[in-house]
């Protein structure tokens, strides 16, 4: 009998691995960054759709979070699947970020101008391709269209390319009002680095992340990715050990996606140099167990926070969230995106911009918004959203509760759920009763495939979806 479960991080997380039993349930599934997701968007949705949101989501007055789409680099990495454009010359940033100006004038127009900003993210593509001056700038518009909360609880956060990076840049990042940083980092071992056409020593990344933390930037994030040609699980144990020296607040530990017919620099990726099934199976495990044990916390899928950080206090408390950006304690806020390609998740609605830049600058040209592509949700929809992301992000699910929020009966309303889950709950994955359903230490590492068992759409459909090019940057 189940009952007053620990909170995820107090689970046992030291545990061996059963790389078979993960072997048969591993396969395609959305990483849910939303429900439904960016795959089922529709193209019969448009800029009067996410207006009528915009204004409709007046009403509730929630504080809004801003992600602004900097699509620019200076070199091609390439494991790159992101919507961005190489080139070293900062001067074709200047149109775009008119531009931007322009379209943050458009969103303005339909929202309350009380409403305060408490998460704010500039991605890309590289925002540290923008000069210092030009960053000034788009800061000043962002501050001019929106009101930019200034408590020291909001989220202000950029990615960085530590490589185009250095101290004056941090300061001045600081000073523009960021406290939160990415930096990519991908993998510490040089042949990998040659092989993906990113040369980047491990003192550029530990340099920044030293100055940052003296600096007192509230939290430092690195990104790695397993799956890369020439890594195998010593290499990558390596790597990590760096970077736990490295101490960040926050790791992401991705999975490379191999998908050359669909991203143009990913055939400069000989095939044959990459890691099989059975070694990014073991890297992945591998990295759990050396990251927990190194203190810490796995919040869930490829994200890991130090006890202390506000993700893994969000997730003991019960109030950590989902959105694009991934996991976060922001995600109740408005999300408004701006820039070729970017998503909102507005009221009950999520709308994409052209992923097209000439057709986002026509469309902002003309006086509208570039939304190509979105959905509206049904009530189902919000329902599945909620167990969706309440699953992800505490591990277990309290029925009682969804039950009393949506007025349902758990047990016959996901009865096709329960039945996706069987297998699991058979294997030891997951633990469930009527009132609650726990997942275990090692069913974290299939938590989509868990989730994948609420969704609407069948396995045959997923499969389809996942096959279908992405437009969408689903972080986190």
């Amino acid at each position: 009998m189940l009952s007053s479960a620990p909170r995820p991080d107090s689970l046992d997380v030291q545990f061996s691995p059963d790389i078979e039993l993960l072997k048969r349930h591993d396969g395609q599934s959305p990483r849910y960054t939303s429900y439904p997701p960016a795959t089922a968007f529709t193209d019969h949705f448009g800029p009067a759709q996410l207006t009528q949101a915009l204004e409709r989501s007046n009403a509730a007055a929630r504080n809004l979070s801003l992600y602004v789409h900097i699509p620019f680099c200076r070199r091609i990495c390439f494991y790159c699947g992101c919507n961005r454009i190489a080139t070293r010359q900062t001067a074709i940033a200047e149109p775009y970020l008119a531009r931007l100006t322009r379209e943050m004038l458009l969103m303005r127009r339909h929202l309350d101008g009380r409403r305060r900003v408490e998460q704010l993210h500039w991605g890309g593509g590289t925002p540290t391709f923008l000069d210092l001056d030009q960053m000034s700038r788009l800061m000043d518009q962002l501050g001019t269209h929106f009101n930019l909360s200034s408590h020291p609880e909001r989220d202000f956060a950029i990615e960085i390319d530590p490589r185009e990076a250095d101290v004056y840049t941090l300061r001045h990042l600081q000073s523009l009002g960021f406290n939160r940083l990415s930096l990519g980092v991908q993998d510490l071992d040089v042949r990998v680095q040659k092989a993906i056409n990113r040369v980047q020593p491990r003192e550029l990344s530990e340099n920044l992340i030293d100055e940052a933390y003296r600096l007192g930037f509230r939290s430092l994030n690195l990104d790695l990715i397993y799956g890369l040609p020439h890594q195998s699980v010593a290499s990558f144990a390596r790597t990590l050990d760096q970077v736990i020296d490295m101490a960040p607040a926050r790791l992401c530990v991705f999975n490379y996606a191999h998908l050359p017919e669909r991203f143009l620099p990913q055939r400069r990726i000989n095939h044959a140099d990459l890691p099989d099934a059975a070694t990014r199976l073991a890297i992945q495990c591998m990295t759990v167990e050396k990251l927990t044990q190194a203190g810490y916390v796995h919040i869930g899928m490829d994200h890991f926070a130090r006890p202390d950080d506000s993700l893994a206090v969000a997730q003991r408390e019960g109030h950590l969230q989902r959105n694009f950006q991934g996991y976060t304690t922001h995600a109740q806020c408005d999300l408004i995106g701006l820039g070729v390609s970017a998503i909102s998740q507005v009221d009950d609605v999520y709308a994409q911009n052209t992923a097209r830049l000439e057709t986002w600058q026509t469309a902002i040209d003309d006086g509208q918004l570039a939304t190509c592509r979105g959905v509206r949700l049904s009530e189902d929809d919000r329902l599945r959203r909620d167990v969706i992301h309440r699953l992800m992000c505490d591990m277990q699910l309290d029925f009682d509760a969804i039950e009393a929020r949506f007025g349902i009966r758990a047990s016959s309303y996901f009865a096709n759920a329960f039945e996706r889950l069987a297998t699991f709950r058979r294997d030891g994955l997951i633990e469930y009763n009527k009132h609650l359903l726990m997942v275990m230490p090692m069913g974290r590492l299939l938590i989509r495939q868990l989730a994948m068992a609420f969704d609407a759409s069948s396995p045959i459909e997923y499969r389809q979806q996942c096959s279908r090019p992405l437009q969408a940057r689903e972080r986190t």
